[in-house]
C-alpha cells in the first residue's frame, strides 16, 4: 500500500453524476464491460454524458441495445456502441480486440460473475476466475496498445470486500485438488482482479496508462443471481447503495481529473481504501491483495494458462 493515501470529496452515498459534474471527456473513447444492467449501465451513463463516446461490451446484445437507447436518451447526440464480448469465451475476446482500432483512453472491466455453482469454462478453468480475471486479463493486455495510443489512458478492474477472506491459491487456481466453494471462489477472483491494477500499473505506467481497482460497495444486482433467500440472510449487514451510487467509484478512477497519474491502488467509497482491520470487517483492503510480489506471480500464471491453451 502508498503510505499516503489519496482522498477525495466524495464519500460512500456520491453518485456516478455527482462525480463528472463538470468533467468534459470529449474525444475520449470509453469501454465498459458488462454495461447492460446494473453499475455497468450507469457507469457507462456517466462516462457519456461527460461526452466521451462509449462502448457497452456485453454478453447480451439485445439486453446492451435496450441500455444503449436508455442511456441515450439522457445523453443525446453522444456515440454510444454495443458489441458483443463474451469474457468466459476467448475466441470472443480475441474477436472483439482484433475489431477495436484507435485509440482507447477508459477500460472500465465492470463486468463480472458471482457465487455460480461449480462450473467450467472450455479450457477446464473454474468459470468465476476465467472470467472476472482471465478473461478481463485478456482483454486488457489484447488492448494495450490502444490504451497506450491514447497518451494518457486509465484502466479500471472492479474487485470486491469479498477479496479480504481469499488470498489467492497459486497451486490451485482452478479447484482441482480442493473442494470447490463459491463464494471462496468469487473471493479469490477477486483479489485477482485487485493483484491485476498492481502489477499492471507497475508495467505500463511509463506507457501513461494507470490501472486502479475499485470495490464498488454492496449493490442488488443481476451479479446476485445465483444467491438464493437463505444466501442473503447469512450475508453482513451491509449498507446498500443504488446502482449509481455504486458505479461512483469506477467513474472517478475512470474520469476524474485529479487522479492523472494516480494507479496500483484499490479504492472504495470514492476513497483510496485503507487497509482491512477485524474491527471493520466490511472496509478497506487486505494486504494480500496489493502484494507486488503475489501481484506478479499472478500476471506470469495467467501469462502461462493462457499461452497452455493457445498451445493446445
Amino acid at each position: 500500500m502508498t503510505a499516503t493515501r489519496f482522498t477525495t470529496p466524495f464519500n460512500a452515498r456520491s453518485t456516478a453524476s455527482d462525480v463528472v459534474a463538470g468533467v468534459d471527456l470529449s474525444g475520449q473513447r470509453a469501454i465498459v464491460t458488462g454495461a447492460s444492467s446494473g453499475i455497468g449501465v450507469e457507469t457507462a451513463r456517466a462516462l457519456a454524458t461527460a461526452g466521451a463516446e462509449v462502448t457497452l461490451a456485453v454478453r447480451d446484445v439485445r439486453a446492451g441495445e435496450r441500455a444503449a437507447q436508455d442511456i441515450g436518451a439522457g445523453a443525446p447526440n453522444r456515440s454510444i456502441r454495443v458489441v458483443p464480448l463474451d469474457l468466459s469465451d476467448q475466441r470472443s475476446i480475441a474477436t472483439f480486440v482484433a475489431a477495436w482500432a484507435g485509440p482507447l483512453h477508459i477500460l472500465v472491466n465492470n463486468a463480472g460473475v458471482s457465487a455460480t455453482p461449480e462450473m467450467r469454462t472450455p479450457e477446464g478453468w473454474e468459470l468465476q476466475f476465467a472470467t472476472n480475471h482471465l478473461g478481463h486479463f485478456t482483454l486488457t493486455t489484447g488492448l494495450h496498445g490502444a490504451l497506450a495510443a491514447a497518451g494518457r489512458a486509465r484502466v479500471v478492474s472492479l474487485s470486491s470486500i469479498a477479496h479480504v477472506q481469499a488470498p489467492m491459491v497459486f497451486e490451485d487456481v482452478n479447484f482441482r485438488a480442493r473442494p470447490y466453494e463459491r463464494m471462496l471462489a468469487y473471493g479469490e477472483s477477486k483479489t485477482a482482479t485487485a493483484l491485476f491494477a498492481v502489477e499492471a500499473n507497475r508495467r505500463w505506467a511509463d506507457d501513461g496508462i494507470t490501472v486502479n481497482a475499485a470495490n464498488p460497495g454492496a449493490v442488488i444486482t443481476n451479479l446476485g443471481r445465483h444467491l438464493t433467500e437463505e444466501d442473503y440472510a447469512e450475508l453482513p449487514a451491509f449498507d446498500f447503495k443504488t446502482p449509481e451510487q455504486g458505479a461512483a467509484t469506477s467513474v472517478l478512477l475512470a474520469a476524474w481529473p485529479q487522479l492523472d497519474g494516480v494507479g496500483g491502488r484499490y479504492f472504495e467509497d470514492c476513497n483510496q481504501a485503507a487497509p482491512h482491520r477485524p474491527e471493520t470487517p466490511l472496509q478497506g483492503v487486505a494486504d494480500h491483495a496489493t502484494d507486488p510480489a503475489a501481484a506478479a506471480r499472478l500476471w506470469q500464471l495467467s501469462l502461462d494458462l493462457l499461452a497452455d491453451v493457445r498451445q493446445a
